[in-house]
């Protein structure tokens, strides 16, 4: 078998980025368009417009990372917690309509294996990736493979119920992990804060609206001093924390990596989430270190994650 070349598309709530990626992770060629998130037909005949764009006689398989759960064994998107999309056959359209064999997975998992392998992950065999963006995703590799569980569906991390009666999730639960600990938490906690601090730095960005505060502006201030908002992402931050302190108990990572867009607040964010994860964590003082990381990649990691396990799983040399 030859090198050889894959494609890896990633699809978000607003983007698609479409990759053409080497086997050793470089990105060979990019393309990305707006997510028509409303029209499930139109996202999918746009994703087999990109493959097409972007093939050549090298590419030899597609991989795909979307939010929802995915049935791994035929690529069909199950369900999507925070669009409209249910039961695509993403897998199927995009075999016939390029000609090659795709794999599809959810979105977190793919970037989780892009860390792994060519990110903050390198050199490690077991790790838990968190993407911590509007809401939370996960990815697990576990003795260097990536873990998917008896359907796909493993590691929809954000929809673990910490706070009962909490805030209504995508998924229909009220008080998911990544309603208080993810983007949302950050905007819903910011505007309570800016409510109680009309001051602060936070209100005057939010031109003196606490309702208009987002975390971008959250995260403005934080890193401005002020010092209502570096208390949200504290608060915010300790959420994170505590949960990954429970999944590195259920499963022993040697690294969590996080990631998102979220991740924009560095060390204002994960400082507190390292702290509660020490706090929260099984006996500390009996185990291992388990670093908590940010990610490295950036928004690159699903589509190179995508390619390069569709290499690695599917690659062949075309006839």
């Amino acid at each position: 078998m030859g090198d050889g070349e894959a494609i890896g598309i990633d699809v978000g709530g607003t983007k698609i980025n479409s990759f053409r990626v080497a086997r050793d992770g470089e990105i060979l060629d990019r393309k990305n368009i707006p997510t028509p998130a409303e029209d499930a037909e139109a996202m999918l005949a746009q994703m087999v417009d990109l493959g097409r764009a972007m093939l050549t006689d090298d590419v030899v398989a597609i991989g795909v990372g979307i939010a929802g759960l995915v049935d791994a064994a035929d690529g069909v998107l199950r369900f999507a917690p925070n669009l409209l999309w249910r039961d695509l056959p993403i897998g199927a359209r995009l075999r016939e309509s390029l000609g090659l064999p795709c794999q599809v997975d959810n979105d977190a998992s793919m970037a989780a294996y892009g860390e792994f392998r060519f990110g903050a992950g390198r050199g490690y065999r077991h790790l838990l990736a968190v993407t911590v963006g509007t809401g939370i995703g996960g990815g697990i590799i576990s003795d260097g493979r990536l873990f998917r569980g008896a359907h796909g569906f493993a590691s929809e991390i954000g929809h673990i119920i910490v706070e009962p009666g909490g805030p209504r999730c995508g998924c229909g639960n009220l008080g998911c992990w990544e309603q208080v600990a993810a983007g949302r938490a950050i905007d819903r906690v910011g505007r309570e804060a800016a409510r109680e601090h009309p001051r602060s730095a936070l209100v005057e960005l939010a031109g003196g609206d606490p309702e208009k505060v987002t975390g971008r502006l959250v995260t403005q201030a934080a890193k401005g001093g002020d010092e209502a908002a570096i208390a949200v992402l504290n608060t915010v931050g300790r959420r994170l924390g505590q949960g990954i302190a429970g999944l590195v108990n259920i499963l022993d990572p040697q690294i969590v990596v996080v990631g998102g867009g979220a991740i924009v607040a560095g060390d204002l964010l994960l400082d507190p989430a390292r702290e509660a994860f020490i706090d929260a964590v099984e006996a500390p003082e009996h185990r291992p270190r388990v670093p908590i990381v940010a990610a490295q990649l950036g928004n690159d990691a699903g589509a190179v994650g995508a390619a390069t396990l569709a290499l690695e799983e599917l690659g062949r040399v075309r006839s």
